[in-house]
């Protein structure tokens, strides 16, 4: 008799197990690597709408933003990083900071909406940014650019939001082929990436910014699709993103899935698996 009282209650256990596997999910994806599915077009063709990839949490080191937020409407939870770790804001440092570098592929926490974004690093602390003409600046020096084709892809909608392609080749029909120009953009310190074109818009002529000490400078490689720092915060920008924002390196595409959900496996990119980013 003694020893069946001393039973464990089956729901209880379930309960523990339960817990024990929140809390080390949630320790893993504070400290090393937090999964992100790409939910928008504004990094093609380096992402792609369905990427879904793990963000190097220790590439910077620790602030408030490394800690998770957790949303599930479905049964109202909606609980902030700020939350959690609110009492690490405010002073614009981080736990065993590292500073990132130009070229990186970032996720940052918005500094006004609280969301992720994910961009490419282009100004750093000090630097003069400027757009003149479509080309981008840097304390005064033109990057350069060579050709790289085009990017094609179908007319549809894409992914969870149901959004569709902007097309260089102008308004096409459900299905038709959407054009980008494409090409190679060097940085000062020798890393390259692809950015496409679709038009000549406002984005494309800016003034010069100057990013505050402490602060970095993000665009998007579809650069006519993008909202990032060259749009203040004010209109729904981003602006200049604080060091303490930031919350990792994206190095890495681990799956892609082109349907409506990651899970539709037969919809998966068979080209893009385990794919390295530059």
């Amino acid at each position: 008799m003694a020893s069946d009282a001393k039973k464990s209650n089956p729901i209880v256990e379930t309960i523990k197990t339960v817990v024990y596997a929140l809390l080390i999910a949630g320790i893993f994806r504070t400290l090393f690597f937090q999964p992100f599915w790409i939910p928008s077009g504004s990094m093609k063709d380096t992402l792609l709408i369905g990427d879904f990839l793990f963000v190097n949490k220790m590439a910077y080191g620790y602030s408030y933003a490394s800690c998770p937020s957790i949303k599930i409407g479905a049964i109202g939870l909606d609980i902030d990083a700020k939350d959690i770790c609110g009492f690490l804001d405010g002073d614009n440092t981080r736990l065993f900071g590292s500073e990132p570098e130009r070229g990186d592929i970032v996720v940052f926490r918005h500094p006004v909406q609280g969301t992720d974004f994910i961009k490419r690093l282009i100004g750093l602390p000090g630097d003069k940014v400027q757009v003149k003409d479509g080309v981008l600046s840097i304390n005064g020096e033109p990057v350069e650019l060579e050709p790289a084709g085009v990017f094609e892809e179908v007319y549809e909608a894409q992914g969870p939001m149901r959004s569709r392609p902007r097309c260089e080749n102008g308004v096409v029909g459900e299905g038709a082929i959407c054009r980008k120009s494409r090409q190679v953009e060097t940085l000062p310190n020798g890393r390259s990436h692809h950015i496409l074109n679709i038009t000549d818009q406002r984005s494309d002529h800016t003034n010069v910014f100057t990013v505050p000490e402490g602060h970095y400078f993000f665009m998007g490689d579809n650069r006519d699709n993008s909202t990032d720092s060259r749009f203040p915060q004010t209109v729904g920008g981003v602006g200049f993103v604080p060091f303490e924002n930031l919350i990792g390196r994206a190095n890495r595409v681990i799956f892609s899935s082109a349907g409506h959900s990651m899970l539709y496996f037969w919809t998966w990119r068979g080209d893009r698996f385990f794919k390295a980013l530059e």
